[in-house]
């Protein structure tokens, strides 16, 4: 089509590409629309020339990726044109701007008809061609006839005939009823007879979508694709422009092998022997070549054949050649080859007879386990899977076990599942069973389930031959300085059901077992607290005779974890009453775990009765034969393949540049220095606008030995356009406030490090106009001058967390730092996974979290030594106490050999973590919208400066920032309604409402209203939304006042000498 002629369109098309940024381009292309809507109105006196220059234009705007909502009319009108190039500038925008669904469609029917019975081949062409590509349900029903008429027509020409089977075929798709079976059986088969090779590969094509649907009404034309392949294959009559680079016709000979695959068998023997014959040429006549499309084609054929002969059942011989030649193509360099060479290897298990001649090929199968390619990796990894058997076992599962260790963690769990299903499955022996469990929960115990160490208990459990072996292993494994959670458990189990079993072997007596076994507990989660829990009850039946010292220790424990409701309830009385110390003992001297309680009262009662409790705790009974739940996980498992991953698009985080001061004492091992305080850099903190003066006052509080808190003094920092200037004022509280001890006890238990007190220096030399701090993700307290740096984007890594639960937050020469989590309501849960990648161990770690004061933290210990090439985790347990948009930072060191090296992390603990989208009716929302009348309750603002962003990339922005867009709600098209809610541990579960409404003349600005039940909530999550929506970091404001006392459900006064009263506002 020649474009030279339109002056008009040639000018647009170089402003658009002279534009240097796409806002420039958005405004041409706003112009020129405009201009186009304003000329349509006017469309009398429009001439055929620039209706179709505008056409033209509409559809280059389409194809830059805007919206072009009008001129649909203006465009279907051009199909009705009497002369060619109206006509062909109708049919093409028409294809390309419409769907089958659109309206205007309807009005076209009659004239496409009229161009598809009609006498001009060009017509026809164009006609068929709009319909073969957006043609629906109406289309079918009204020009079927007339193109299955063209079709067998022997008078029209090939060109138009080729295009009237691939229209039929759209047709037929959309609806089945067009095409009768039974007249057309006789017609595909005389149609498979055309010689001219354009008509036969669409012909064929549609022939393949018939026989998916009913292959027994086809039956007569099997010989005739058998007779297509043989034509193919001796390269008979085939003209030079239907062979590509040698290969005659490669699309067809693909589609006739796809097609012989819908019939069940082929009994005809000549047609057999044949089809065989055409199938071996194929197999011998294929090899790797240096052209890469003569490959693609080549190997396209083949694979098609191999799918054929398996199809077939052919013989041994056949199938033995089809094996070798697949493991020829899983040795070479090109990744699609080796991938399909592997997928085709996996479906070849299928048939019988082969399993063998597959094994020949292991050692490569497993050198492809290590390749680059993540998709080939997961395709050696089925194959392996699926070619195990008894005879090879134990070397794939070693394999498995020693790829484990590198293996990156979105394919830990499937690998971890399979070599248990496979230990299982093939186990010359128990012991190698329980070796080979035990191997795989210390090499990745995070991703093995609960199902899998279950398993291995009820082996032991109904072997006792196995106990006394199992309880060894257990007890050697204990002894590692770093240990999964899941191992703990495992080995508690078996140490308190056989440990006695190994009394007489060294380091084994129950006192050893007890103290190696309490050295895990202060790190360990509440349900593998309960286990320890029955293994100390376990320990202290079987020590025979009783050991009193062993018995106090015990008895101990016991009593440290039945105190909770009651304990809750007096240190309420004690704090309400003034006596804090007192309150403090009972807050740390309780648990709050229900069934932690009730197995520490009933095992105390019970070790107190003597010979009654081996009746009660008496050993576990042999567990009933059942059906392994890891096969029935295995067969519900989603495989995940190359074709079904696809690439998720996330809206970019936007940070900003607060200071804040460092006032949380670390939660786990030693605290900084003291006179040490630093700036921390951090994403986002509480933020109002004031136009006079930005200002953040920040009180310390150091706790003493006794708990008590020791004054320290407050530090004012006014941040000036200039520069920043520091003062200290002197303190302002002598005590701290009856809120913030109730929110310490109502809190989690925290593994508090060593106390340590705080005193402020001042801070200088701060610029007021360094760069944003937010875009880093490093958030550094103190200027470091490490020679190890990292060797990935930090900042890029965090803003991916921020929008998915696993993955790499920090690396370098050195270490790896990987992340993942879960979260629940107002918890969290991050395991931290650290990676020694060198040669020599990494000493002298260290790790802790310096939390904001909206969360508790409980860190698990760390260890002090990471051996090489090996990986430790790290649970780090979050507790939401309200919202805000703060973040922890993680504090790590560690030396490698003399080096220190010394980074601050941000986690990616950020506020819509403890979002849910939920989607309500009208009427659901607009009686809460209403509810909501207070100032502080529902806010409003205009924001400018945001991202001109379209309506449906504004609605993914929300959906990732998990609020639900919920569409009707708001009668305007240019706003939004979008809700969720919020889990946090002051406000439980809060339902949070948000409106944007858009201004479509200006998109950089708009009016943000947020609305929820709690005011520092609906405050929080309204800068929250608009820090994503701005470019720029904005300036930095005083938050509202935080609240004295937590949010607790309304009640009198009087009801504050009510026990019961106070207990259920606790709960």
């Amino acid at each position: 089509m020649a474009l030279s002629g339109m002056r008009g369109l040639s000018v647009f098309i170089s402003d658009v590409r002279n534009c240097h940024n796409k806002e420039q381009e958005r405004l041409r292309v706003d112009k020129e629309l405009g201009n186009i809507r304003t000329r349509f109105k006017n469309e009398k006196g429009l001439s055929p020339y620039e209706k179709k220059k505008y056409v033209w234009k509409m559809l280059y705007i389409h194809m830059l990726g805007y919206d072009v909502d009008f001129g649909h009319m203006e465009t279907v009108s051009l199909i009705s044109a009497p002369k060619y190039p109206e006509k062909q500038v109708g049919y093409i925008v028409t294809s390309c701007l419409l769907n089958e669904n659109n309206d205007f469609l309807r009005m076209v029917i009659n004239t496409v008809r009229n161009d598809i019975i009609g006498r001009n081949e060009t017509y026809q062409c164009l006609a068929l061609t709009m319909v073969g590509n957006i043609g629906g349900k109406e289309f079918s029903e009204s020009l079927a006839p007339d193109v299955q008429k063209l079709l067998i027509s022997s008078s029209c020409r090939p060109v138009v005939r080729k295009k009237a089977a691939l229209c039929l075929l759209r047709l037929y798709r959309k609806n089945p009823d067009v095409v009768n079976i039974d007249g057309w059986s006789d017609r595909m088969a005389q149609l498979l007879d055309e010689r001219d090779l354009g008509v036969l590969t669409s012909v064929m094509s549609l022939f393949v979508s018939l026989v998916s649907n009913n292959a027994e009404a086809y039956w007569n034309c099997l010989p005739k694709c058998v007779r297509i392949l043989e034509r193919m294959a001796r390269n008979q009559d085939i003209p030079q422009e239907y062979t590509y680079y040698g290969i005659p016709s490669p699309w067809l000979q693909v589609k006739a092998m796809r097609a012989l695959q819908y019939f069940p068998t082929i009994e005809d023997p000549s047609a057999r022997r044949a089809l065989f014959e055409v199938l071996q040429r194929i197999l011998m006549g294929t090899d790797v070549v240096k052209n890469v499309n003569k490959n693609n084609a080549s190997h396209a054929v083949l694979f098609e054949a191999l799918a054929l002969v398996m199809h077939l059942d052919a013989e041994k011989e056949m199938m033995s050649q089809c094996v070798a030649l697949l493991g020829k193509f899983i040795a070479v360099r090109e990744p699609n080859i080796r991938y399909l060479g592997l997928e085709n290897m996996s479906r070849m298990l299928l048939v019988t007879d082969v399993q063998d001649i597959i094994k020949r090929h292991q050692a490569q199968i497993i050198t492809s386990l290590k390749d680059p390619d993540i998709s080939i990796r997961r395709r050696a990894l089925d194959l392996l899977y699926g070619m195990c058997d008894v005879t090879n076992a134990k070397e794939i599962v070693e394999e498995l076990l020693q790829y484990l260790n590198t293996a990156e963690f979105a394919m830990r769990e499937e690998l971890a599942l399979k070599a248990a299903i496979l230990a299982e499955k093939f186990a010359p022996d128990l012991s190698w069973y329980v070796d080979v469990i035990l191997q795989l929960i210390d090499k990745a115990g995070d991703f093995v389930s609960d199902d899998i160490w279950y398993r291995v208990v009820q082996f032991v459990t109904n072997n006792e031959d196995l106990q006394p072996y199992a309880a060894a292993k257990a007890r050697e494994y204990l002894d590692k300085p770093a240990l999964h959670e899941t191992m703990v458990k495992v080995s508690a189990y078996l140490l308190g059901e056989y440990g006695h079993l190994l009394a007489r072997r060294p380091g084994c007596s129950p006192k050893e077992l007890f103290t190696i076994i309490n050295d895990r507990l202060p790190t360990v989660s509440t349900s593998t607290i309960a286990i320890i829990l029955s293994s100390y009850a376990k320990i202290l039946m079987h020590t025979q005779p009783p050991d009193a010292g062993l018995q106090q220790q015990i008895l101990a424990i016991f009593k440290k974890y039945q105190l909770t409701l009651s304990a809750l309830m007096i240190c309420h009385l004690l704090f309400v009453e003034g006596f804090f110390t007192l309150a403090l003992y009972f807050r740390h001297e309780s648990y709050i775990d229900v069934e932690i309680q009730q197995r520490a009262v009933e095992y105390f009662e019970l070790s107190r009765k003597g010979a009654a409790l081996a009746d009660v705790l008496a050993e576990m009974p042999k567990f009933p034969e059942r059906e392994s739940a890891l096969l029935k996980k295995a067969e519900d498992a989603e495989v995940d393949t190359a074709e079904q991953s696809a690439i998720k698009l996330r809206s970019q985080q936007q940070t900003s540049s607060a200071l804040v001061l460092a006032d949380q004492p670390p939660v786990n091992g030693s605290a900084p220095a003291a006179n040490h305080l630093t700036l921390v850099k951090m994403p986002s903190q509480n933020i109002a606008e004031e136009s006079n003066v930005s200002h953040e006052e920040t009180a310390l509080e150091a706790p003493k030995e006794n708990g008590a808190p020791v004054e320290v003094e407050s530090k004012v920092e006014i941040l000036t356009e200039t520069g920043a200037e520091s003062k200290v004022v002197p303190p302002t509280s002598h005590s701290p406030s009856q809120a913030d001890l109730l929110a310490d006890l109502l809190g989690p238990l925290a593994i508090e490090g060593p106390p340590v007190a705080v005193e402020q220096n001042p801070v200088q030399g701060l610029e007021a106009n360094e760069s944003p701090i937010g875009d880093l993700a490093l958030a550094t307290l103190e200027d470091q001058s490490n020679s190890v740096q990292p060797i990935v984007n930090v900042e890029e890594k965090f803003h991916i967390l921020c929008t998915k639960d696993s993955g790499v937050l920090y690396e370098d020469p050195n270490i790896q730092i990987g992340l993942k989590a879960e979260w629940r309501a107002h918890h969290g849960r991050l395991i931290l996974f650290l990676g020694n990648k060198n040669t020599s161990p990494i000493v002298s770690m260290r790790a802790l979290i310096l939390p904001p004061s909206h969360f508790k933290v409980e860190l698990s210990s760390v260890p002090d030594t990471i051996p090489p090439r090996a990986q430790v985790q790290i649970p780090v347990e979050f507790t939401n106490l309200r919202a805000s948009r703060d973040v922890a930072v993680l504090d790590f060191s560690y030396n490698h050999g003399t080096v220190p090296v010394n980074t601050k992390l941000r986690l990616p603990v950020v506020l819509h973590k403890f979002l849910q989208p939920v989607t309500l009716t009208p009427e659901e929302f607009f009686p809460q919208w209403k509810a909501w009348t207070v100032q502080s309750l529902k806010l409003q603002e205009v924001v400018k400066g945001v991202r001109p962003l379209p309506l449906p990339e504004m609605a993914n922005l929300f959906l990732s920032l998990h609020l639900a867009v919920t569409p009707g709600l708001d009668t305007n098209p240019n706003n939004m309604v979008a809700c969720g809610t919020f889990f946090s541990e002051a406000t439980h579960t809060m339902l949070c409402l948000v409106r944007v409404e858009t201004d479509p003349q200006d998109r950089t600005q708009l009016r943000l209203t947020v609305a929820s039940g709690d005011q520092y909530l609906t405050f929080e999550l309204k800068e929250y939304i608009k820090e994503h929506l701005i470019d720029l970091p904005r300036t930095r404001v005083s938050s509202p006042p935080a609240p004295q006392q937590p949010q607790l459900p309304p009640a009198a006064p009087a009801t504050y000498n009510d026990p019961g009263a106070m207990l259920a506002g606790l709960l």
